[in-house]
This record gives C-alpha cells, sequence and structure tokens, in this order.
C-alpha cells in the first residue's frame, strides 16, 4: 500500500466555493460497496435508503471562531493566529502568520485581549497563552475559518455549521452534515429512523495530505471525541434489534470505531470521552458502522484512505471518476454520497 494509490486528478472548477440552497438540494451519490453499483438521487431523497430501526449518528460538534487578528506589541507587526486545540484554559496550540514568532513575543489581540507565544511546536505551530477569557475574545474578534480551498467569501456564517451543531471546539465543520436540515431530520424521524449524537472536535490536520510514501509510517492527528451512556446505549439497542448503525461523516465514524475498542463482552460500543488515535486504513475491520454519509474528499488525504477501507479503494476511486464525469461538486461544500 503507497499514499500514491490514494491519489487522483482534480481540476479546480470542481471544488466547490458556495454551497447550495436549500442544505438538502446537494445531490447524492449512492455506492453500493457490494456491487460497486452507483445511483443518482438529491439528498433530500435519502430516506428512501434508511428503515425504521436504523440509526443516524450525528457529530454535533460546532465550528468555533478560531482565526483572530493580532499585532506583535513590540513592533505593531501584524499576525494571524488560527486556533487549533485547546491544551489548558487560557493555552491553545495554534498555526500562525507572521514573522519572528518566537517564545516570549507578546501580542495584542484584535478587540482588546493580550497573549504571549509561549512554545515553538515546529513549522507555523505555535503555544499561545491568552491573558484572559479566549471564549470571550473569539466571540468579540473570532472569524469562523474555511478550509484554504474554498476562496468565495461566505456571507452567513451559520451556512458553516450544521444544524444540530452544539458543542464549540471544532477547526473545521463535520461537513457530511452541512446537507441536512431540520426537517428532512423530522422526516427521517418520523419514518422510524432514530438519532443519535455524539462529539468529535475537527482539526485542521484532518486535511492535510500524507505526505510519507507509505501511509502506515504517517503519525495520526488525535482529536478529542465522546460518546454519552445514552448515544452508547442507543447505539447497542440498534444493533441488538437488527438495525444500522449509520454514521453521518467520517468523524462520526472515528468516533464510533473509537468507542467500539472500548466495548465490552456483548456490546458494540461503549462510553468514551478523550482523545482518539485512531488511523482507519484499508484492511480495517470494522466493528460498529454499517453504512456511512460522507462527501468528496481529498487526494491522499487520511479521509479518503478511511472510505476506502469501507468500501475498496478501487471502488472509491471509481466512484470519484463517476462524480466528475457527472458534474458532482467536491470537498466541504460539494455533494454527498452515501456509501451502503
Amino acid at each position: 500500500m503507497k499514499t500514491s494509490d490514494f491519489d487522483y486528478d482534480l481540476p479546480p472548477e470542481y471544488i466547490a466555493q458556495t454551497p447550495v440552497e436549500p442544505r438538502d438540494a446537494a445531490r447524492l451519490l449512492v455506492l453500493n460497496r457490494s456491487t460497486g453499483e452507483l445511483e443518482e438521487r438529491i439528498f433530500r431523497e435519502i430516506g428512501a435508503y434508511l428503515n425504521s430501526g436504523d440509526l443516524l449518528v450525528l457529530n454535533e460538534t460546532r465550528v468555533i471562531p478560531a482565526r483572530l487578528h493580532a499585532r506583535k506589541q513590540d513592533t505593531g507587526g501584524k499576525v494571524e493566529l488560527l486556533l487549533l486545540r485547546q491544551q489548558e484554559p487560557r493555552i491553545w496550540e495554534a498555526l500562525v502568520g507572521g514573522k519572528g514568532l518566537r517564545p516570549g513575543r507578546a501580542l495584542e489581540v484584535d478587540g482588546g485581549a493580550q497573549a504571549e507565544i509561549i512554545a515553538d511546536l515546529g513549522g507555523s505551530r505555535r503555544l499561545v497563552r491568552f491573558s484572559g477569557s479566549v471564549e470571550a475574545t473569539l466571540e468579540r474578534s473570532g472569524q469562523v475559518p474555511l478550509p484554504p480551498y474554498i476562496h468565495t467569501p461566505l456571507q452567513d456564517p451559520e451556512r458553516y455549521q450544521t444544524v444540530f451543531a452544539r458543542n464549540p471546539g471544532s477547526a473545521a465543520a463535520p461537513t457530511a452534515g452541512l446537507h441536512f436540515t431540520t426537517r428532512l431530520l423530522d422526516e427521517l424521524r418520523t419514518q422510524g429512523v432514530g438519532v443519535a449524537t455524539v462529539t468529535l472536535h475537527v482539526g485542521l490536520d484532518t486535511f492535510a495530505p500524507v505526505t510519507e510514501d507509505d501511509p502506515q509510517e504517517h503519525t495520526i492527528h488525535t482529536e478529542w471525541c465522546q460518546v454519552t451512556a445514552e448515544t452508547a446505549a442507543k447505539i447497542n439497542q440498534t444493533r441488538e434489534k437488527g438495525g444500522r448503525i449509520i454514521a453521518v461523516g467520517t468523524t462520526s465514524v472515528r468516533t464510533l470505531e473509537s468507542a467500539a475498542r472500548a466495548a465490552g463482552p456483548g456490546q458494540a460500543v461503549a462510553p468514551i470521552e478523550g482523545p482518539t488515535d485512531l488511523f482507519i486504513l484499508p484492511g480495517y475491520p470494522f466493528k460498529v458502522v454499517d453504512a456511512m454519509i460522507t462527501n468528496f474528499h481529498l487526494p491522499q488525504s487520511t479521509l479518503i484512505m478511511l472510505v476506502s477501507a469501507f468500501a475498496g479503494r478501487e471502488r472509491i476511486l471509481n466512484a470519484y471518476e463517476y462524480a466528475k464525469a457527472h458534474g458532482f461538486r467536491f470537498y466541504s461544500f460539494g455533494d454527498a454520497m452515501l456509501i451502503l
């Protein structure tokens, strides 16, 4: 297995710059992983593939306005901070833009907060300590960061949040969930489809390409996740009754399969809370996820490796070529796949 095995060509015009309206008007490519058969639908028709007794698992993380503008206290030079993950109440790991950002450098953040670089983590990563409430600073001055391949400003920041986003902490949206509307979820519940929630706070590393020739040598990023006792019970009951567990997004897949690692005898999953380092590559035996809803992912990313583990690399790459030939839109604001 080589990282190049997960490469494909994607001209820039296929990358969606804006979301479709309404959310559930996105297109849906349905892949049967047993046969390789492909079907085209509109996302709001997804109920045709779901059965009464199935359980949809949603990631209810919320994207924080993690992009901050600042100035060096001594020179006034411009600095940009992109908060990635919280280490302690006032200490964050961040990506920084600007020169001379060494430990000890004092910063003044737009909105009045003070900050200091306290550690160099390599590359553009730094550990930053804030003088006061980071939450208040983000509320006053923060901007929601969009992925680097989206160049069109977003008119409504809520459009980069799912309708079920509840728990702040992500640097990026769990994009498969962006296609759901409250009305569609209500219709699925009426149909007898159950809904459960997990939380995984998405880090920007999730979009980073794997640079090692052998993906097994790649150090996977850790992300904080949680499966509550209530959700674990719903999943275990669904499994006992013969229903399917349908993960909405690769983030839900990673969370569920992490919870499966903690399961005891007779359980599909157990409650968990904390960082996960699970790296899903082809050959991984899925323990709990029966189907997944996902978007079209970047070449050579850990995410395309995950969906390839679930459906087979050749089936996924064939589906991507079909999607390109039939005008599907790719990446965060793009169209969706349902893999059965």
